[in-house]
């Protein structure tokens, strides 16, 4: 069994998973959908480390702000957790600074300028 987030986005999917990972794009057959949405992502797949995160553009009268979760990123060393951070949070919003807790080396919460909520750790060294 796998489990994968599946994210909406309303009509920018392209422009946050090429933020995410510079990935390719996806177009659908042309006799699916309206001609409006031929340039729009009907499924991307980003894999990372063998997870994966998928999702698309939803359709203006089925697109809801993302609420109630967290896309969370564990990542090996600060450095990455901080470059990452500062990474999704150009044009977005800080929650919480990235930086040393209790629990972990760094850790950040945000919401990137798509509007998907990110929470980046990076645990402490054993």
């Amino acid at each position: 069994m796998q489990l994968n987030p599946y994210l909406f986005f309303n009509r920018e999917c392209e422009a946050a998973f090429q933020l995410y990972a510079q990935a390719p794009r996806g177009y659908s057959g042309r006799g699916a959908v309206p001609a409006e949405w031929l340039k729009k992502i009907l499924h991307a797949r980003l894999i990372v480390n063998g997870q994966g995160l998928m999702a698309s553009d939803a359709p203006p009268p089925r697109y809801e702000r993302p609420k109630g979760y967290s896309v969370s990123l564990q990542v090996n060393t600060p450095a990455e957790a901080e470059r990452i951070f500062h990474s999704l949070t150009e044009n977005g919003q800080v929650q919480m600074p990235i930086q040393q807790t209790f629990w972990t080396a760094r850790f950040g919460m945000l919401v990137d300028r798509f509007g998907i909520p990110w929470m980046i750790n990076c645990e402490k060294a054993a």
